[in-house]
């Protein structure tokens, strides 16, 4: 029994773990700042062109069932926010992380003989007197 709860707290507590709670944790705040704007905000702006005082009661019924309009686009204003902050963040994440460095223009190639660096164009190793094909340098793209 001790193997398993000493199991399940390196499990818990595990970087990855806390991290995901972390960000559910962050996830339903937001989610809620977000719900907040949405409703009370451009949802607001949107009643007052419509004409209707509270948005989400806007609905229509096809036969006795009523067909919630409001609701839906409610949610899919509140769906389009978080899709538009969490793109942003990618992109701004994506920016500042470090990106490889440009491969360098070769200038040198090994002797397949002797495995002594020599220059591309060099036709003898300068090592082991080794006939070489000489080699166009070819520019970093």
């Amino acid at each position: 029994m001790k193997g398993v709860i000493k199991e399940f707290k390196e499990f818990a507590f595990k970087g990855n773990m806390l991290d995901l709670a972390i960000g559910f944790i962050i996830g339903a705040a937001f989610s809620a700042v977000v719900t907040a704007l949405s409703k009370g905000v451009l949802m607001q702006f949107i009643s007052a062109i419509v004409g209707k005082p509270d948005f989400s009661n806007v609905k229509f019924s096809i036969g006795k069932t009523p067909i919630l309009v409001g609701d839906l686009i409610t949610a899919l204003i509140n769906f389009l926010i978080i899709a538009a902050v969490l793109f942003v963040i990618v992109k701004a994440i994506n920016r500042a992380l470090v990106k490889p460095k440009a491969v360098e223009e070769r200038k040198s190639k090994d002797c397949p003989y002797c495995l002594t660096p020599i220059p591309l164009a060099a036709t003898k190793c300068p090592a082991c007197t080794s006939s070489l094909e000489p080699v166009e340098p070819v520019a970093a793209s």
